[in-house]
């Protein structure tokens, strides 16, 4: 299927993104679990309750981030959703910080699948699929529908356990559905037969940068802080108590009113030209920063681009050019 053709798959319909490859996934049980993650990330891990979930982030002592990270509890465990390059860190780091505390740290990536299927008919494939597996009392398109964002379930099926987390990771609303590795092709082919549709990661990508959704490795890294990327509305909580890098995110919010040295902004671009990662960001003859991200928008008709730029170019509707184009900051999301 041509790319043009995935990308309306995801806008209008059920998209089958299998995102195994590149997420990982870690278990924490025991009593003391959301307590202990609780002095560890920035958001409020200690209010969840079953059911429930967050995005966060895990920052070093001087605020820059180690990772972004969804956290679900789901009534026995939580369940920790990153990015598959740093899952084997992350787990070494938490295990290293365990002491008396009854918690254990468990690394699921070998041994689930993370399927997502995104898009406005997402809830009515996965339905069907979930009561094709054989789930006791299957969930419905129109409970699935009225999943909250980062909520979760896990609803029996016979010999194995899956579990559904609500998430817009790929700039659609849409659902990840977590399985064992050995019953990752049954689940996808019942989605298929749902009427769910296999789409790459040119579609994808494409609606993550018109959504304006920044991911670590990308547009975030070992340098970043939170509030450079714009993801504290999502990932901070202001009124839990400490957690590791909590002194620099107040410091910057209270005492510097939340101003940092540069941030990210979409950006809208003339023409068609895509511009690589790491393209010039100037103003006359100023260069003011960089493309961190940049698709051709297939709603759009033209190229778009998340970067960072000096703090005194942030506004929308600020005139610049990227590698010479032409372009405009504007207000994110792009679509």
């Amino acid at each position: 299927m041509p790319p043009s053709s995935e990308y309306q798959v995801l806008r209008c319909g059920a998209g089958l993104i299998d995102r195994t490859a590149e997420r990982g996934r870690l278990r924490l049980s025991g009593a003391d679990r959301r307590n202990y993650l609780q002095g560890l990330l920035t958001n409020d891990i200690e209010a969840l309750a079953p059911g429930t979930g967050c995005y966060t982030a895990y920052l070093t002592a001087q605020g820059r981030m180690i990772a972004d990270l969804r956290v679900f509890e789901l009534g026995d465990a939580l369940l920790v959703d990153l990015e598959r390059h740093l899952t084997a860190g992350v787990r070494d780091k938490w295990e290293s910080f365990i002491f008396s505390e009854d918690v254990a740290v468990e690394d699921l990536t070998e041994v689930l699948s993370q399927l997502g299927v995104y898009g406005p008919r997402a809830a009515q494939a996965l339905a069907g699929a979930l009561a094709a597996v054989g789930m006791a009392a299957p969930l419905t398109a129109a409970a699935l529908e009225a999943m909250p964002l980062n909520a979760c379930d896990s609803p029996a099926v016979e010999g194995y356990r899956v579990v559904v987390l609500r998430s817009d990771a790929a700039g659609e609303m849409g659902f990840e559905v977590l399985v064992p590795v050995t019953a990752a092709d049954v689940m996808a082919g019942h989605l298929e037969r749902a009427g769910a549709v296999r789409v790459g990661t040119a579609a994808v990508e494409a609606r993550r940068v018109e959504a304006g959704r920044p991911r670590f490795g990308v547009d975030m890294t070992e340098d970043t802080i939170p509030l450079e990327a714009g993801i504290e509305d999502r990932a901070i909580s202001l009124t839990k108590g400490c957690y590791v890098g909590q002194e620099v995110i107040i410091r910057v919010l209270h005492r510097g009113h939340g101003r940092v040295a540069r941030r990210l902004v979409g950006v809208s671009m003339e023409g068609e030209a895509v511009p690589p990662p790491g393209a010039g960001i100037a103003s006359g003859e100023r260069a003011v920063g960089a493309v961190t991200s940049a698709v051709l928008s297939p709603e759009l008709g033209h190229a778009i681009a998340l970067g960072y730029v000096h703090r005194d170019f942030t506004s929308p509707g600020t005139k610049l050019t990227v590698a010479g184009i032409p372009a405009t900051v504007v207000s994110l999301p792009f679509v």
